[in-house]
């Protein structure tokens, strides 16, 4: 019989002799010297200055009125009103007159603020049911166990939507009024719909099924959040197809922000008629404000703010400085590097010595 081969040998296992498995590729390893650090570091504060004017010069040409309103004008009666627990559902109206003293151009966005109110909180971001908000039935009626509190009122009826996030959404409304240097007061038209993102309101929020049923009837069987003081189906009455979960003004609210201190979009302005089709002229406004969400129990602020845009977006100088202070930055240490260069190794000689 002939010998039997041994593959259990040393070499058995070993790669195949090819430039790859055995590390052999050409390669380029580059050196670092002074002569190509150096200006490396000078183009990179170059290019990371350039980028900070740039940037900053855009931001520059946004206009932004903010406007704090928690007290300011009638709203003070509407503010100690709100202290009260048993008035939570009472409304209460208010006004604010301020002047725009130059125009706004172009599209102009209307937001609502606030202030100390910490949506990025683990436990109040959680308390949502997803499920729910794409209308299923059985979600519907049977909420998910991460809505508690908010899940069920007193007698146990499922409430639709559930959750924190949705119990606290705000709920002030406004009409802004221009008053024309003739003495005319014009209602300032703002589109407030289509404010949302496409995904949230083509995708992740959908009415429950209703057949050839209303939109009441569909969620039939559920109750309002706790400090709601419409139903979830009748949140707009001017437009049946803004109700229930696909309701811009709660779309935008779910989304919850990353910091205290927000913004949320409200409506952008109708530009189709006189005399707002080059943007909010310069003037005297006044904003009518149905007052109803309270601020006083985590001590924030409310506001309205008015803006432009750039291709960059609106007001925010955080991306520009941080150009500027890292172009600093970065040329300080190229001085520094240079310094070092030409008095210990230019002439090619160790730093040791």
């Amino acid at each position: 019989m002939g010998k039997v081969k041994d593959n259990a040998g040393p070499l058995a296992r070993r790669p195949d002799n090819s430039a790859f498995k055995q590390q052999r590729l050409p390669a380029w390893s580059p050196m670092l010297t002074a002569s190509t650090v150096l200006p490396f570091f000078y183009c990179l504060a170059l290019l990371c200055m350039l980028l900070g004017v740039w940037l900053l010069i855009t931001v520059q040409g946004t206009q932004e009125l903010k406007m704090d309103y928690t007290e300011a004008g009638t709203c003070d009666r509407c503010f100690e009103k709100r202290q009260n627990v048993s008035n939570a559902l009472q409304t209460c109206d208010c006004q604010v007159i301020f002047p725009i003293e130059n125009t706004l151009k172009g599209d102009v966005f209307f937001y609502y603020g606030l202030r100390n109110f910490h949506q990025n909180l683990r436990r109040y971001m959680d308390s949502r049911d997803d499920r729910q908000m794409v209308g299923r039935k059985q979600s519907l009626k049977n909420p998910s166990s991460y809505c508690e509190t908010f899940s069920r009122d007193q007698n146990g009826v499922p409430i639709a939507p559930c959750g924190a996030v949705a119990n606290s959404m705000f709920n002030d409304s406004f009409t802004l009024v221009y008053h024309r240097p003739e003495g005319v007061a014009v209602q300032v038209p703002l589109f407030r719909k289509g404010i949302t993102w496409y995904t949230d309101k083509n995708i992740k929020y959908r009415n429950p099924p209703k057949g050839n049923q209303t939109l009441a009837q569909a969620f039939q069987g559920t109750v309002k959040p706790l400090y709601w003081q419409k139903p979830v189906y009748e949140l707009d009455p001017s437009d049946p197809n803004n109700n229930g979960f696909i309701n811009d003004d709660l779309i935008v609210w779910m989304r919850e922000a990353a910091f205290p201190n927000f913004k949320k979009l409200y409506g952008i302005l109708d530009r189709s008629s006189e005399p707002f089709q080059e943007g909010l002229p310069a003037g005297n406004y006044s904003i009518h404000i149905s007052y109803n969400y309270p601020v006083q129990y985590f001590r924030g602020r409310k506001e309205v703010v008015l803006t432009t845009v750039s291709w960059f977006g609106g007001q925010n100088r955080f991306l520009p400085v941080a150009y500027l202070v890292t172009s600093s930055l970065v040329f300080l240490l190229a001085v520094i590097l240079t310094v070092i260069w030409w008095n210990f190794g230019k002439d090619g000689k160790n730093m040791e010595e």
